[in-house]
């Protein structure tokens, strides 16, 4: 085993050429296959073990770059700020705006999370609320239930909303104005703005629905010969 001294240095050396790295490969730079030992060096340093993985991934604590939901991702490897995988699902929950379905949740932390709900929720970590065809994970604490549902109730009418107003007529702008855009790509947001300039009020959102409807395809622009309307 490594002294001190030398096994922080050889620990900085490595994680500059390996940002993450398995036990075996620490085994092998410290001279050890002692796993107390081997911990007991990363702490001198500082590390954080994966979410992802059963946690059998390391890397040191000033290497992650956290996104905006506390995470950091390496070659399909998770890390998180909070740490496990079930710290970081229940800090997710509870700091939702509209809390969060498990489709979102595992669109986020990149796993599955169903087992780790369930477990949250028997334990009283997180608390679920029965929507339409599924459920919503949201805090504990009944004022931040009662503001998650409220802004999860808009955003559903709102989504609604915007499904609901496709008129044909808009629909007929949207695909003349596309065809006479005439570029290989364009975006959604481009023919939104194009028609408001003439007073057709539609939605990116709508136009993108609308594109996904009759198979145009933003990369490359153009109209299955199969479509019809």
């Amino acid at each position: 085993m490594l002294d001190k001294t030398t096994s922080a240095k050889t620990l900085n050396n490595l994680f500059k050429r390996l940002p993450v790295v398995a036990i075996d490969i620490l085994k092998k730079t410290l001279k050890t296959n002692s796993r107390m030992s081997i911990f007991r060096r990363l702490n001198e340093i500082g590390y954080r073990s994966s979410y992802t993985h059963a946690g059998r991934y390391y890397t040191l604590s000033y290497i992650p770059r956290f996104d905006k939901y506390g995470l950091w991702f390496h070659q399909g490897i998770g890390f998180s700020q909070v740490g496990s995988l079930k710290a970081t699902i229940s800090n997710l929950v509870d700091t939702s705006l509209a809390g969060l379905t498990h489709n979102e949740l595992t669109h986020i932390v990149r796993i599955r999370v169903h087992n780790t709900l369930l477990i949250l929720v028997r334990e009283g970590s997180i608390g679920r609320q029965q929507l339409v065809k599924t459920y919503l994970y949201v805090s504990t604490d009944p004022d931040k239930v009662a503001m998650q549902l409220s802004k999860r109730n808009e955003l559903t009418i709102d989504t609604l909303s915007e499904k609901e107003e496709i008129t044909d007529n808009t629909v007929i702008e949207v695909l003349i104005e596309t065809i006479t855009a005439g570029e290989v790509s364009i975006a959604p947001s481009v023919i939104a703005n194009r028609l408001s300039v003439r007073g057709v009020s539609v939605s990116a959102e709508q136009v993108n629905q609308i594109f996904i409807r009759y198979g145009i395809d933003t990369q490359k622009k153009r109209l299955d010969s199969d479509s019809t309307y």
